[in-house]
């Protein structure tokens, strides 16, 4: 047996614990490249405020939607002329790619287009990136322990990474209280991302045994307060529950890759208008089924088809529970929070031949517990529509 585990410097988990940053920051340098949604709760409004109470010079750059190659060339030279020396994201998972993404960029020369899989180079990083504080203020993506940005393109109408080990956070602060006055489609659709990073790298062929205690222990998480976070939005024990689960996720994910939920979601997030959770809810169901099916056909002694009713069991508390069970329960989830197919968003069948093609080769895809064909991938997109 033989593995690798990375993760960020440090973490800090807990309520409250976002009450750490000024003195966090003010360790860390002097002048900080600033990165948060453009729409900002009362909550970070007031670590901004206690940011500059610390008299830190602060370059303050808000985005809105998803990173781009234009968004990250953006804040490159917004913080390159301002002198800045360390970066801080707060905010969810497209927030804090932007900031992961702007700390690997800022010392490095050349175009991000350099250094992007699939669609660039895939060169990797001459200088270390700057250093890098993660905030989340949702529960789903998991970024700020992952050591990749995803980036749009919007040239190529696909979504890939900027990927290197140094990219992971020096700090990661996660205060789940941060996350209770997200509104209820992003709590289901960021939280439907959450269960899918703890799945995916569990029966991943790239599993360990550290990422598999934490999936395991991010489903039973998701499986008693994924509903209960969505119907009670301020019940701080679900959501605590939701932001350890997301943290969980990244971890694994960021060492034993994902699959083919993933492998799509990239392809499809470039290429419609959909919330990536959203793409994971409608995908999650049939890439399960396709997955059992093909392991069944081609590689029945896949140890995948084991894990499969195992996650079950986890998600569902119930050792009894079959794999049946647990795509009842998650297709039941995505109904009660609302959750479309994904003809809703556009997806078309003329494009499947596009998206399959895209799809095989991103990074993702490379984690899936076996390959499926062209054939297999797109019964899982007329499944998902």
């Amino acid at each position: 047996m033989q593995f690798e585990f990375a993760s960020a410097a440090r973490i800090i988990f807990g309520d409250g614990s976002a009450d750490q940053l000024p003195q966090l920051a003010r360790d860390t340098g002097g002048h900080a490249l600033l990165i948060t949604d453009s729409f900002q709760p009362a909550s970070v409004k007031r670590l901004i405020e206690a940011l500059r109470d610390e008299r830190l010079r602060i370059t303050h750059y808000s985005v809105s939607g998803e990173p781009t190659v234009e968004v990250i060339d953006e804040a490159k030279a917004i913080a390159s002329s301002a002198g800045c020396c360390f970066v801080i994201s707060i905010g969810g998972g497209s927030v804090i790619d932007t900031g992961k993404a702007s700390a690997a960029l800022i010392p490095n020369d050349g175009d991000l287009l350099n250094y992007l899989e699939v669609i660039g180079a895939g060169r990797k990083l001459l200088a270390d990136p700057l250093p890098f504080i993660a905030l989340p203020t949702t529960a789903g993506t998991g970024a700020e322990v992952s050591k990749n940005a995803v980036i749009g393109a919007k040239a190529h109408r696909v979504k890939v990474s900027l990927r290197d080990n140094r990219m992971l956070a020096d700090i990661a602060l996660v205060d789940p209280q941060l996350t209770h006055s997200l509104p209820p489609p992003v709590t289901a659709s960021t939280g439907m991302d959450a269960l899918t990073q703890v799945l995916e790298p569990f029966v991943s062929h790239l599993a360990n045994p550290l990422t598999d205690g934490m999936c395991a222990e991010g489903l039973r998480r998701a499986g008693r307060s994924l509903r209960a976070v969505y119907h009670e939005p301020g019940h701080a024990d679900a959501r605590r529950d939701m932001a350890l689960t997301s943290l969980l996720g990244g971890l694994a994910l960021a060492n034993a890759k994902l699959g083919a939920v993933h492998g799509f979601a990239g392809v499809l997030g470039g290429m419609y208008n959909a919330p990536h959770g959203a793409i994971c809810a409608a995908l999650l169901p049939p890439v399960i089924d396709a997955n059992i099916k093909a392991l069944n056909a081609r590689e029945p002694t896949n140890p995948a088809l084991k894990r499969y009713e195992y996650a079950a069991q986890f998600l569902l508390f119930d050792r009894a529970a079959t794999v049946r069970d647990a795509l009842e329960w998650i297709g039941e989830t995505s109904d009660m929070f609302g959750i479309p197919g994904l003809g809703a968003y556009g997806l078309r069948e003329q494009d499947f031949d596009e998206i399959v093609e895209k799809s095989s080769a991103s990074s993702s895809m490379k984690g899936n517990p076996i390959e499926l064909n062209a054939e297999e991938l797109t019964s899982i997109l007329k499944a998902a529509l």
